[in-house]
């Protein structure tokens, strides 16, 4: 990464939601400033920054309604993220994960900082309570789908797939909470925490956030929105659900939140087409292919970014019926979008969420 991409940008006079749209987020802030921001923007002036971190565009909204520098506090939390990334990348850097997926075989465990323990430990944890569906042991087959190189996609072989299933087992990862430590059991294992950090970075964010005073502001981690309080006029925030089968930058309908976040998972993040079929990235630990559950996009909405991780991708592969209890069984709101082009909504989101289709494809239907 150079040292330019890794200086945060301050946005000026550009609408965010127009800025979203073209950096083709899939879920978005919705009519960010209205007419009484403007008359109080003395008061509350926004501070927009964006830099490019964890693999997509990082983009935060701060007011300056607080005693201390938004810029400032804004240049901590890139910082926060890209130390963040360093230690829990499977991919780049010199990590704990990636010295733990080195190790993989040889019997040594590996002493992870306090925040990588604790996401991997509670990833572990959530692999039952998911129903098996959330499994960060995925490692080997994340790599061979090669989601995130378009050019080098291509659609593993059935034996090729089963043979790493052999060495994607959650089992074979052993913590030791003594000494905040970890192993893989067998040579050629691996855990990837892509489907989480992302989650996990904005709770710490929104911690960050309030050590350093801020009242009112968000950030949207490619996809993973977090606010804190409210606008600085006591509004909700508005947030836009992504249309899945839309250029990004539309979606399907909003919901208001207020300390809140909304992750969604979806097949048309990274995925390609061969013979007619979408293969996307959300891989099904059971039989190692991208889940076919009937849904192609859910929303969870959450007061904790890392559990709304999770429950995204879990409930995606769970789909409609079974996700929709995983999600309630913890108090969580989720919006659901199935292949037929129907969307599902929590019965604890009905008065948040408001159905906007523009392209006038896809049904509301009231929870059954």
């Amino acid at each position: 990464m150079t040292k330019k991409q890794n200086t945060p940008t301050k946005i000026s006079n550009i609408n965010i939601l127009g800025l979203i749209a073209i950096i083709a987020f899939n879920i978005f802030l919705v009519n960010s400033c209205n007419n009484n921001e403007k008359k109080n923007a003395v008061e509350a002036k926004p501070h927009d920054l964006q830099n490019y971190i964890m693999g997509t565009l990082i983009n935060q909204r701060i007011y300056n309604n607080f005693e201390g520098d938004a810029d400032e506090v804004g240049q901590k939390v890139f910082e926060k993220l890209m130390d963040m990334e360093n230690s829990m990348s499977a991919q780049k850097g010199t990590g704990s994960i990636i010295k733990l997926n080195k190790s993989a075989g040889n019997g040594q465990f590996i002493k992870l900082n306090k925040e990588t323990y604790f996401i991997v430990d509670e990833a572990k944890k959530f692999y039952e309570k998911s129903n098996q569906t959330f499994d960060i042991s995925m490692g080997p087959l994340i790599r061979k789908w090669n989601f995130s190189e378009s050019n080098k996609m291509v659609v593993p072989s059935k034996e090729e797939i089963e043979k790493l299933l052999e060495i994607s087992k959650i089992e074979d990862l052993e913590l030791d909470p003594e000494t905040q430590s970890a192993r893989l059991k067998k040579v050629g294992e691996s855990i990837d925490l892509g489907g989480c950090v992302k989650g996990y970075a904005g709770d710490k964010i929104i911690e960050l956030y309030k050590e350093n005073g801020v009242e009112s502001a968000f950030i949207n981690l490619g996809g993973n929105v977090v606010t804190l309080g409210s606008k600085p006029n006591g509004d909700d925030w508005v947030i836009g659900i992504q249309n899945p089968r839309a250029t990004n930058g539309r979606y399907i309908g909003t919901i208001k939140v207020k300390n809140k976040t909304v992750v969604t998972s979806g097949d048309y993040e990274r995925y390609f087409e061969k013979d007619g079929t979408r293969y996307h990235h959300i891989l099904n630990p059971k039989d190692g292919y991208p889940a076919r559950s009937g849904i192609i996009g859910v929303s969870i909405i959450s007061d904790s970014s890392t559990r709304a991780d999770f429950l995204s991708t879990s409930a995606f592969i769970l789909g409609l019926d079974e996700g929709m209890k995983l999600v309630e069984s913890f108090n969580d709101g989720c919006i659901f979008i199935t292949d037929k082009k129907k969307i599902y909504v929590s019965d604890n989101l009905k008065s948040a969420f408001k159905m906007d289709d523009s392209s006038k494809e896809f049904e509301y239907v009231e929870k059954r």
